[in-house]
């Protein structure tokens, strides 16, 4: 089946593409460095990250690499990158798949959303599913290279790719001047909530993303013309800002912990943020951790962005 097809509550909606996501582990020192780390009350067997039955994880479970398993209460949100999450027990909140498949027991109970990119969703007789379900099963490879380029196929040490690295970093660097002078405080204010929470910020950059992704396919299969174009329009931009504005906040965070543990020195905040654009500018040149860790912080920049409605942290939607 092709395009979009919504159904209603608690049912399954599958979204295909063209060919497959081929997922890569992803290096966890770069990730820890921003202080991830899953629920301590998951236990690790084989290739797969198991929450036993009778266990209880009162905070995110992410799994980097290898399969999910839950088979006890997990009273937050549940996802995994490049793995397939297994649900025979209790999830209070959403359960979101990057590069895998999610199977759900006949004794499976999810409170919020299920998502699956480049995986199908499976259920059981007698699972239960208390929000969407929207699987994106074929998801073209492109579907992640698009947060930070295309694609050019050429090798990591062609001077054209070393080119547009170093011209991308460049640009980044004037962003952040620009974003500094402007609205520093704001900034700043973003990259304290990546650094309080950085696993949440994640999460949120997921479901953000997704969902802008849903929005568009769903402007682009449903809304005319006359209607569709100029929706399509505000969504890009509207994911452009936040991506923009997220990357510069990562910068802020992530040179404020190298300087906290190397550096130990007072810093300006530009100069701070500078320091992280750097160091995630050399792992730009890391061939497949590069993209994935640009990936990453673009979820938890995009993720920040939200929830602090861009270093404001007002409602997005204050009552009259």
């Amino acid at each position: 089946m092709s395009g979009a097809e919504c159904v209603a509550k608690g049912k399954i909606s599958t979204v295909n593409s063209h060919g497959t996501v081929p997922m890569l582990v992803v290096a966890l020192s770069a990730v820890w460095s921003l202080g991830f780390g899953s629920a301590p009350v998951s236990a690790s067997e084989g290739s797969a990250m198991i929450l036993r039955e009778g266990s209880i994880a009162e905070r995110q479970l992410v799994s980097l690499g290898r399969d999910l398993e839950v088979h006890g209460e997990a009273r937050a949100d549940v996802a995994a990158l490049d793995g397939s999450v297994l649900v025979s027990g209790r999830v209070s909140g959403d359960v979101i798949v990057l590069g895998g498949g999610a199977h759900l027991d006949s004794t499976a109970r999810v409170a919020g959303d299920v998502f699956t990119l480049g995986g199908a969703i499976e259920t059981e007789p007698g699972a239960q599913i208390g929000g969407r379900s929207v699987a994106y099963p074929t998801a073209s490879a492109a579907w992640l290279t698009l947060i930070e380029g295309p694609s050019l196929g050429l090798p990591a040490t062609s001077p054209l790719v070393i080119g547009g690295k170093l011209a991308l970093i460049t640009s980044w660097l004037a962003l952040v001047l620009v974003f500094f002078a402007a609205a520093g405080r704001n900034v700043m204010g973003t990259s304290q909530a990546i650094a309080e929470q950085p696993f949440r910020s994640f999460l949120v950059g997921v479901v953000g993303v997704l969902a802008l992704v849903l929005t568009t396919l769903l402007f682009s299969a449903f809304a005319a013309a006359l209607v569709g174009v100029p929706l399509l329009v505000l969504v890009v931009i509207l994911a452009l800002i936040l991506k923009l504005w997220g990357m510069v906040a990562v910068f802020h965070a992530l040179g404020a912990w190298l300087v906290r543990r190397r550096i130990r020195r007072p810093m300006r905040a530009l100069n701070v943020a500078t320091v992280g654009l750097i160091a995630l500018g050399l792992i730009k040149f890391v061939p497949y951790l590069g993209i994935w860790a640009w990936s990453i912080a673009t979820f938890i920049g995009v993720g920040a962005a939200l929830s602090t409605k861009f270093g404001s942290r007002q409602p997005w939607l204050a009552p009259a």
